[in-house]
C-alpha cells in the first residue's frame, strides 16, 4: 500500500517541492510532480530550471515524448498517461486527492500555511486514513 506522507505549513510549495525533488534524484528516485493546474506547472517548470545554479533537475511534462527516460515528470493532470517506469514517488502540490495514488510507492503532499489549502490538506488526510493508508505527518519549519 502507498506511503503518504504530509508535509504541512510549507510558506513556498514550488521551491519545497524543488528541495524535495532535488534530495529524491539524489537517491536516483523517479518522480511524478502534481500541480493544481497549467499555471502551477509552468511555475514550477521555471523554478526546477533555476532554483539553484548547481543542481540540475532533468525534468519533462508527462505527455512528452522523452518521459519514460527523464527521471521527474510534471504533470496537471492526474488521468495523464505515466511510464511504467515512474512508480516511486509521487509529489502532490494540488488541492485534490489523486486519482492515481495506488501506483506509487509513497506519496508526499505538500501542504501550504494557507487556511483553504491546509483545509483541503486536512480533508485528504482524513480521506486516506479512512482507507487505511499508512501516513506520516512532518511540520515544515519544526524539528
Amino acid at each position: 500500500m502507498t506511503r503518504i506522507d504530509f508535509h504541512t505549513n510549507v510558506p513556498d510549495k514550488v521551491a519545497y517541492a524543488c528541495r524535495l525533488v532535488r534530495k529524491a534524484w539524489a537517491a536516483n528516485h523517479r518522480v511524478v510532480l502534481m500541480t493544481d493546474d497549467a499555471a502551477q506547472l509552468a511555475e514550477l517548470d521555471a523554478a526546477m530550471w533555476t532554483f539553484s545554479a548547481t543542481d540540475f533537475l532533468p525534468h519533462v511534462v508527462a505527455d512528452d515524448a522523452l518521459a519514460a527516460h527523464t527521471p521527474i515528470l510534471l504533470t496537471d493532470n492526474d488521468e495523464a498517461e505515466l511510464p511504467h517506469t515512474h512508480t516511486e514517488l509521487l509529489v502532490n502540490l494540488s488541492r485534490r486527492a489523486p486519482r492515481n495514488v495506488t501506483r506509487f510507492a509513497r506519496m508526499i503532499e505538500v501542504i501550504s500555511s494557507e487556511e483553504d489549502d491546509a483545509a483541503e490538506g486536512r480533508k485528504r488526510y482524513v480521506a486516506y486514513k479512512q482507507q487505511a493508508y499508512p501516513l506520516t505527518h512532518f511540520v515544515a519549519g519544526k524539528s
